[in-house]
């Protein structure tokens, strides 16, 4: 906004100002004089500028933008801990502290017989992915396994900004209200683990609903997960009671989404490559598309698995010139998945 107020165009101004029978060259005593204030005026203009850009949402830093946020009662998702399966060979108290490698994990609560959920003390998504055997803090008498061995609720690391950005202006275009679409999808969001969501209507004859979900990784939930979405929308047995946030007479079903697998099939013209040097590239690559499939699930009615972009992503690895055949589940087209599929990658077959 204020891009045209250099120093040349201040130091201008203010020497007009001045008597035409006064030295007003560079060096002279009034122009050195003037010089000092005008550098000080482009430094304010120029601070003016981010106060401006501050201001609005559109372009606030992060510490402003949740300023502007909070205005209207949204904020970003912090980060969450890690809950795991911990399996022993006997019970053991809650509150137990283990290790894995340079993780710590505290047992929180009993699930069966020797099986709880544990915590990991590291909190975002760097316990998500540790599995194995664990070596108690403190001693516990008898114990002779102690075994991470799912993953039961992701860790998430705090929202990142640009996200918390496209949220915030979509909650000011959304009306959620009394159990509408908007109003499942903002509660849903809000539950620790869950990455996305696709509300229905009557799924199940009238006053039902139905909810599907993916994690926070963008993989199928697991069933804590689900029990926990359940649980906070409409408990089971009491389905339909409003005993939680849907509205009474709302019987909600929360599914996980469903994966298909995509296998693929393709012959490559290579140069100064073999078929093994380039395939754990490929299957990179195509990992890397299904994964922003997957990301974007929730907003898409369905997703289509797209051979161009397939052929087009291999033709990126190098070594790989052209890409003359190629088949999706031994069909040669793109794949179309429904409102509730998702693609995990299967066998990537590659020949010359």
């Amino acid at each position: 906004m204020f891009e045209r107020e250099t120093f040349e165009a201040i130091i201008e101004r203010m020497l007009e100002r001045v008597s035409h029978d006064v030295d007003k060259r560079e060096g002279s005593i009034i122009y050195d004089a003037g010089a000092m204030t005008a550098k000080e005026l482009q430094e304010m203009y120029i601070a003016l500028d981010g106060v401006i850009l501050e201001t609005f949402p559109e372009t606030a830093s992060r510490p402003n933008l949740i300023r502007r946020a909070a205005e209207y009662g949204v904020y970003p998702y912090p980060a969450t801990h890690a809950i795991l399966k911990g399996e022993f060979n006997q019970d053991i108290p809650i509150g137990s502290r283990f290790s894995l490698d340079e993780l710590n994990y505290i047992v929180i609560q009993r699930i069966g017989v020797g099986v709880y959920e544990m915590q990991c003390e590291e909190i975002g998504s760097i316990g998500n992915t540790q599995f194995g055997q664990l070596i108690p803090i403190d001693y516990i008498d008898g114990l002779q396994r102690a075994e991470l061995t799912e993953l039961l609720i992701p860790g998430e690391e705090e929202e990142p900004t640009e996200d918390f950005r496209v949220r915030f202006f979509l909650t000011r275009n959304q009306v959620p209200y009394g159990g509408n679409r908007d109003d499942y999808k903002q509660k849903v969001m809000e539950i620790p683990g869950v990455g996305g969501v696709k509300p229905y209507r009557t799924p199940s004859g009238g006053g039902t609903v139905g909810l599907t979900i993916i994690d926070s990784n963008y993989e199928p939930p697991s069933q804590a997960v689900i029990d926990e979405v359940q649980t906070f929308i409409d408990p089971i047995p009491n389905n339909g009671e409003g005993l939680g946030i849907a509205p009474y007479g709302h019987r909600v079903t929360v599914q996980a989404v469903e994966t298909v697998t995509v296998d693929l099939s393709m012959k490559l013209v290579l140069n100064g490559a073999t078929i093994g040097q380039v395939q754990t590239d490929i299957e990179e690559i195509t990992e890397a598309y299904f994964l922003e499939q997957r990301k974007a699930w929730d907003k898409e009615d369905f997703l289509i698995v797209r051979q161009l972009q397939i052929e087009s992503r291999i033709l990126e690895v190098a070594g790989v010139n052209d890409v003359l055949q190629s088949t999706i589940n031994q069909v040669n087209s793109n794949l179309l998945l429904t409102a509730s599929q998702i693609p995990v990658l299967g066998t990537v077959t590659l020949y010359e």
